[in-house]
Parts: structure tokens; C-alpha cells; sequence
């Protein structure tokens, strides 16, 4: 799905962009967070990494087994890219220290942390400029 997309769209979820990322509240209202994101093109998966007790984390866990629906964005003057999907935590090891290379790749050597753990995000929709 996402292949299809072309290079232009590939290169730029490759290049430097802080990225916001969108859960929802309890009450239905959107929680906004500014996050890093590195996207698997060829399984269409997005990830972030994150503190275990974070709010963000916290409402992904409270959607139970099937996962919580969520929007990464990112923005570079008039082009834009939202990935919408369904987002659960990972928590194992090497799922862990695999999300940290990829953001190495990324942006820079996240700082070691050891209540990391990944919202990994099944993508479905795609929306944008590029």
C-alpha cells in the first residue's frame, strides 16, 4: 500500500521532521504530542519510542488488545503527511532496541532509557501532499 506512494513520499518520511503524534482522551478528545516517527514503508508500520508511564502510552494500553486509533503527522511548508492506524505497545527487547536503530537512522542515538518501549502503529490510511 504505501510502496505505492512513490519516492518523493519515502524520502520524505526518511528526512528530519519532528512529527506530531494524536491519541484520544477517555473522553473522546485528542491528546497532540510532539514525537519522532520512522515508517517501514514495505509493512506500512510507524513507530515511536516512548516512556513506558507516559500519557501517550498509558491511552494506547487503555484500548485494550485490538489497540487505540491514532495519527502521526509531520509538516514541511506546503507538504504534509498523516498516517492513520491502530497503534499497540511493544515491549519486547530486541522490538525495543530495533524502534531505537531505526530513530538513530533518523534523527540522532536516542538516550539510553530503560522504561522504553515502542507504540507500534499498523498504518491503514494515508492522507497528505506527498
Amino acid at each position: 500500500m504505501l510502496s505505492a506512494k512513490g519516492e518523493d513520499f519515502r524520502a520524505f518520511w526518511t528526512e528530519r521532521h519532528l512529527c506530531t503524534l494524536t491519541t484520544l482522551r477517555a473522553d473522546g478528545t485528542p491528546h497532540v504530542v510532539p514525537v519522532g516517527v520512522t515508517l517501514d514503508v514495505e509493512s506500512a508500520t510507524a513507530r515511536v519510542i516512548a516512556s513506558r508511564g507516559s500519557h501517550k502510552v498509558r491511552q494506547v494500553l487503555a484500548a485494550g488488545p485490538d489497540g487505540a486509533r491514532v495519527a502521526v503527522c509531520q509538516v514541511d511548508g506546503a507538504r504534509w503527511s498523516t498516517l492513520e492506524g491502530r497503534a499497540v505497545i511493544r515491549q519486547e527487547v530486541d522490538e525495543v532496541a530495533d524502534a531505537e536503530r531505526r530513530y538513530a537512522r533518523r534523527y540522532r542515538q536516542p538516550r539510553p532509557n530503560p522504561e522504553r518501549v515502542v507504540i507500534e502503529i499498523a498504518v491503514t490510511r494515508v492522507l497528505g501532499t506527498v
